[in-house]
């Protein structure tokens, strides 16, 4: 049974989600500017809630992984050309979430993780022709990041209980966003990129917090 305080939380950090969608949508630079950041404060605080109630490594793990990407969130945000900053702290997570998934995986599976190069190959080389001076950076994120979903896939198949699901699901979502994120800055964008960037991210990083 979970709480109604869960339910809660997980309200307003949709509604303070939806609203840091619209916002970028819309271009109401100061409404962004306030809930993009707040969602990830209020995201981060539940990881911390549930993380002090029931204390572990992996759970201080994905607290400090949200930190990062708190971090990395507002380098992009602001105005200027911030991306590398955004990427170094984004990296951080990334191996922040890795450590964390790595917990209590005795074995990991190769099968899964195959599927995952093949993909992360297929698309640095989609991206490449405009990455430019990005090229290596970007391959160093491409690795780090396919690595966090391989571990995550293989902690899921090693306990098939529910918060190595959530966690599962959630770091898919981190791929598929971070993904349209690189096609948005390195090809093209298109009218409805913002949406659904933010709109896969923000739940990543609740089904990381609600992992914990």
């Amino acid at each position: 049974m979970i709480k109604l305080s869960l339910w809660l939380s997980i309200l307003v950090i949709g509604l303070s989600a939806a609203i840091a969608v619209y916002s970028r949508y819309k271009k109401q630079r100061f409404v962004h500017w306030a809930f993009k950041p707040l969602t990830m404060v209020l995201i981060i605080s539940l990881a911390w809630e549930r993380t002090v109630s029931a204390p572990s490594y992996y759970g201080y793990f994905i607290l400090a992984g949200l930190c990062f990407s708190l971090l990395g969130d507002v380098f992009l945000m602001l105005p200027g050309d911030r991306f590398k900053p955004g990427l170094l702290a984004f990296l951080v997570a990334q191996v922040l979430y890795i450590l964390a998934f790595s917990r209590g995986v005795e074995a990991v599976s190769w099968k899964p993780l195959a599927v995952i190069l093949v993909y992360g190959a297929a698309f640095f080389l989609f991206l490449y022709k405009g990455l430019g001076r990005m090229r290596w950076p970007v391959l160093v994120y491409v690795l780090v990041i396919s690595t966090m979903v391989w571990l995550a896939v293989s902690r899921y198949q090693a306990r098939h209980d529910l918060g190595s699901q959530l966690a599962f699901i959630g770091a898919v979502l981190f791929l598929v966003s971070d993904s349209l994120n690189g096609i948005k800055r390195f090809k093209k964008t298109f009218d409805l990129v913002e949406i659904l960037i933010l709109g896969i991210y923000f739940p990543a990083q609740l089904l990381f917090a609600l992992s914990i």
